[in-house]
C-alpha cells in the first residue's frame, strides 16, 4: 500500500471512531502528495469543523460543492449548498447565505422528490418566519415535512417539521402547544438522528427563542440539556462554546456577575466568525453588565462588537443615554428600535420606555404599559408578566395610585425572584420604598431600600434611577399628607391626634396649613382635593 493510501486509510478510520486531528492529521499528509478526492475533503471538512475551525470547513465545502456540482452529483451538492446557506445564516451574513440557498433551489428544481427538499423546504419556512416575522408558510411547511417523513424515513425532516410547527404555535400566543411540538423536535437530535450542524442549530433557536420570551426557567433546562449533548461528542465543537454563552447569559440573570464578564469576552469572540448572532448576544449581555456596573466604556465597547454582528444592541445603547442623563435621546432611540421589531422583539424595549416616559408623558407610558401587558398576556411568559406588572407599577406610581402600585410591583418581584432575576428584584425593591415613603411608612420604606441596596452591594451595580422621588402634591410635606389621608377617612382632629401619635393642637395647625398650600376653607373640599390627587385615606384611632 502507498504512503498516500496508507494516510487516507488511517484518516477514514479515525473519522469514524472520533478522533477528528489524528484525521485531519492524515488527511493534511495525504493532501500534499496528491489532491484528495471529494469524499475524503468531505472528511477533511467535517474533522476541522468537529475540531472547531468552522470558517476553513465552510471554505472546504465550498470546493466539495463545485466538484459535485461539476460531476452533476446533484442531490449531494444539493445537500451541501443547503448546509452552508444554514451556516452563512449562523454567522449573520444572510446575503450569502440566500445565495447558497438559490443555489440549492436551483439544483433541486427538476429533481424528484428527495429528502433535500425537505431541507430547502425548512430554511425557506424559517426565513419567511424570522425574517418576515409570517408563521404561517412554517405551518404549511410542518405539514408538509411531516408526511415527506413517511416517504423517505428522514427522522431529521421529523424533527424540522415539529421545529416549524413549534416556533410558529409559539409565535402565535399559543405557547403551551408550541413547547410540546418542540419537545418532539428535539427527540431525533438528542437520539443522534440529525446531522449535528442542524441539530445543534435546533437547540440553539429553541434557547433564542426562550430568552427573548423571557422565560429563564425552561433556558436554564435546554441550555443544560444542549450542555449534555455537546459532552458526548467533542470539547472542541462549536456548540460547546454556544453552551457556555447561554450559561453566561444565566449566570448574568442570576447575578453572577463577575464570571460572566471574566469569560464572555473569550466566548463571544471565539464565535464571531462561527455563530455570529449568539457572539452577538453574548456582547450584548456583557454590555448590560458594564452598564449596570458603571463601566460605561467597557458598555459601549461591547455594544459596538454587537452591532458589528448585526444585533442592534438595544435597550442596552439606549440606556447609556438614560443613566448619563440624556433621556430625550433615551426615548428616540427606544422608539427608533420598536418601529424594527415584531411583536415578540419590541416586548424587551417596553418595560424600560415606560419607565423613561411615566415622569415625562404619562398617557405615552401608559399607552406602552397596555402594549406590554397585552405582549405578556398573548404569549404568558413569566418574564413578560413580571415586566408588565413592573410597567404597570411604574404608571400608577406617577398617577399616585400607591395601594395599586404595591400590588403591581409585589406581583412583579415575586416573579423576578422565582425567575432569579436579581437586578430588576432589586429596581422593585426601590420603587416599593418610594411608595412606602409616600405612604409614610418610613420603617417598610427604609427595610426595602435596605433590601436594594443589599443586592446591588452583592452585584457590584451603581445605583442610576431614571423616576424622580416622589413628591407629595401641593406642596405638602408627608406628614400633612397622612392628616390630609386621615381627614378623607372623616377622622376629628382628635382621633387624627391619636393615630399619628401628635397632639390636637398640632393637627390643628397642620390642617391649617394644608387649607392655605391647597387653596380650600373646608374639610369636605379638602377630602374632595385629595380623592382628585390620589390620597389615601387613613383612617383615625
Amino acid at each position: 500500500m502507498s504512503q498516500q493510501l496508507q494516510q487516507l486509510s488511517e484518516a477514514r478510520e479515525a473519522f469514524a471512531r472520533g478522533e477528528w486531528d489524528v484525521a485531519r492529521r492524515s488527511l493534511e499528509r495525504a493532501a500534499a502528495d496528491a489532491p484528495l478526492s471529494w469524499p475524503d475533503l468531505e472528511i477533511l471538512s467535517r474533522s476541522v469543523w468537529w475540531l472547531g475551525d468552522v470558517q476553513r470547513s465552510m471554505s472546504l465545502s465550498e470546493e466539495i460543492f463545485h466538484r459535485l456540482d461539476d460531476e452533476h452529483q446533484t442531490q449531494a451538492a444539493a445537500r451541501t449548498a443547503l448546509t452552508l446557506s444554514m451556516q452563512w445564516g449562523i454567522r449573520g451574513n444572510l446575503a450569502v447565505s440566500s445565495a447558497w440557498l438559490n443555489r440549492a433551489r436551483r439544483l433541486l428544481e427538476n429533481m424528484p422528490e428527495v429528502p433535500e427538499h425537505g431541507y430547502l423546504l425548512y430554511l425557506e419556512a424559517n426565513d419567511a418566519m424570522n425574517l418576515e416575522g409570517d408563521p404561517v408558510p412554517a405551518l404549511a411547511a410542518s405539514v408538509s415535512l411531516k408526511e415527506m417523513t413517511r416517504r423517505h424515513d428522514s427522522p431529521e425532516l421529523a424533527s424540522f417539521g415539529y421545529m416549524l410547527s413549534g416556533l410558529a404555535a409559539v409565535r402565535t400566543g399559543q405557547s403551551a402547544r408550541g413547547f410540546q411540538d418542540l419537545d418532539e423536535a428535539m427527540l431525533p437530535v438528542m437520539a443522534g438522528q440529525v446531522p449535528a450542524e442542524w441539530g445543534g442549530d435546533i437547540y440553539c433557536s429553541i434557547i433564542h427563542l426562550c430568552y427573548e420570551m423571557a422565560d429563564f426557567a425552561r433556558m436554564r433546562a435546554w441550555t443544560d440539556a444542549l450542555a449534555t449533548w455537546c459532552a458526548g461528542l467533542s470539547q472542541s465543537f462549536m456548540y460547546s462554546g454556544i453552551s457556555r454563552v447561554h450559561e453566561l447569559q444565566l449566570l448574568g440573570t442570576e447575578g453572577n456577575w463577575g464570571q460572566v464578564e471574566a469569560e464572555m469576552p473569550h466566548e463571544a469572540e471565539r464565535l464571531r466568525n462561527a455563530h455570529g448572532w449568539i457572539a452577538a448576544d453574548g456582547y450584548c449581555e456583557l454590555g448590560e453588565i458594564r452598564r449596570r456596573r458603571g463601566d460605561v466604556a467597557g458598555a459601549e465597547s461591547a455594544f459596538a462588537l454587537a452591532r458589528g454582528l448585526g444585533l442592534d444592541a438595544q435597550p442596552g445603547r439606549a440606556l447609556l443615554l438614560a443613566d448619563a442623563g440624556k433621556t430625550d435621546a433615551a426615548i428616540e432611540a427606544l422608539r427608533a428600535a420598536l418601529a424594527d421589531r415584531g411583536t415578540l422583539g419590541r416586548a424587551s424595549l417596553l418595560l424600560p420606555l415606560v419607565e423613561l416616559l411615566a415622569p415625562r408623558d404619562p398617557g405615552a407610558a401608559a399607552t406602552h404599559c397596555l402594549e406590554l401587558e397585552q405582549t405578556a398576556s398573548f404569549y404568558g411568559t413569566p418574564g413578560f408578566l413580571a415586566w408588565a406588572h413592573h410597567a404597570r407599577g411604574a404608571v400608577l406610581m406617577e398617577e399616585r395610585r400607591w395601594p395599586e402600585a404595591i400590588n403591581e410591583l409585589e406581583s412583579a418581584a415575586q416573579t423576578y425572584r422565582s425567575q432569579h432575576m436579581r437586578y430588576e428584584l432589586a429596581r422593585i425593591h426601590e420603587r416599593l420604598a418610594t411608595v412606602r415613603g409616600a405612604l409614610g411608612e418610613t420603617g417598610r420604606a427604609e427595610a426595602e431600600r435596605a433590601t436594594a441596596a443589599a443586592i446591588r452591594n452583592q452585584l457590584g451595580a451603581k445605583h442610576i434611577s431614571w423616576t424622580r422621588p416622589a413628591q407629595e402634591p401641593g406642596g405638602l410635606t408627608s406628614r400633612e399628607v397622612e392628616v390630609l389621608g386621615c381627614v378623607l377617612a372623616g377622622s376629628s382632629n382628635r382621633q387624627i391626634a391619636k393615630s399619628l401619635t401628635i397632639s390636637e393642637k398640632t393637627a390643628g395647625r397642620h390642617l391649617a396649613n394644608i387649607f392655605t398650600k391647597i387653596g380650600v376653607t373646608s374639610r369636605t373640599a379638602a377630602a374632595a382635593w385629595a380623592h382628585q390627587h390620589g390620597i389615601s385615606e387613613r383612617p383615625g384611632a
